[in-house]
């Protein structure tokens, strides 16, 4: 693993030991160890090289929304009256408060930002839509998309060679 363009550069390795962790981070370092074909301390020691240098940002437990009775989400899409630089970083700060933003994408095109909004229900997405979203001189229109299914949802990258 070297960075010389701020890039780090996995071996083939690195992206075996990444890929078990994806699948399941509570596995211990011996079965880890196992299915990535070396032995317990040079596996241990690559882990700790990726979280050090980065790579692995944070190790956490994924609950399904679904099983805690948050089964409503929307993709919205919002325009801010004026994107300025202030506004955008307010618009942030605001954003990171909210519990019920998973995703925010600040994009370019007719919009600013994309959002994905968990909730328990449509009138739960209404109060918040109402209440957090709409409720400021910020944004002057929100466009959004009800999923009603996930074909797909997964946390995993698809890590390559590099």
């Amino acid at each position: 693993m070297s960075s010389q363009t701020g890039k780090i550069h996995l071996d083939p390795g690195d992206i075996r030991v990444l890929r078990i962790l994806q699948r399941d981070a509570s596995l211990s370092i011996a079965e880890i160890a196992r299915q990535a074909g070396m032995s317990q301390t040079p596996c241990w020691r690559r882990i700790k090289k990726l979280k050090d240098t980065g790579v692995v940002r944070q190790v956490t437990a994924l609950v399904d929304r679904e099983a805690v009775g948050l089964s409503f989400v929307s993709y919205s899409f919002v325009k801010l009256s004026i994107p300025s630089r202030e506004n955008m970083e307010e618009f942030d700060r605001m954003v990171n408060r909210w519990p019920e933003v998973v995703i925010c994408e600040r994009i370019t095109g007719a919009v600013d930002y994309l959002l994905k909004i968990v909730a328990d229900d449509i009138k739960d997405y209404d109060d918040f839509l109402r209440l957090k979203l709409l409720n400021n001189d910020l944004v002057s229109d929100v466009q959004s998309r009800i999923v009603i299914a996930t074909v797909k949802d997964t946390p995993a990258l698809p890590i390559r060679e590099t």
